[in-house]
């Protein structure tokens, strides 16, 4: 696939281009499961945010199959895998001091959780 210039921007998007890759992976989760963000503190880029890290959530939906950006930041190709929103206590990630009913929804690739 040829590079988004600024030319072809706004059209690409206009007509609702995806990065869904379709390919038949497995997926590691459904929506109610629990899983914990990894702790993992790698070199280069991720696109799991530090804040979720060994924090525990709940699967809410599962986007579809993606392209892992770690591995394509790096050169290491697609790395197809199932994308999902999960769905973290504000409490879970800020502590007693965070309103009791308030939440948040993160999407994470299945290389950035584990079951709880």
């Amino acid at each position: 696939m040829p590079a988004l210039t600024a030319e072809t921007a706004v059209a690409t998007l206009m007509a609702g281009a995806s990065a869904r890759i379709d390919v038949e992976v497995a997926a590691k989760f459904k929506a109610g499961d629990a899983v914990v963000a990894r702790n993992i503190n790698p070199a280069g880029h991720t696109r799991l945010p530090r804040y979720v890290r060994g924090k525990r959530g709940t699967i809410d939906k599962d986007h579809g199959v993606f392209g892992l950006p770690d591995s394509m930041a790096h050169g290491g190709g697609d790395a197809p895998q199932h994308v999902y929103s999960v769905r973290f206590s504000a409490r879970e990630v800020w502590g007693a001091e965070a309103p009791p009913r308030d939440c948040f929804y993160v999407d994470m690739w299945d290389d950035y959780l584990d079951p709880a």
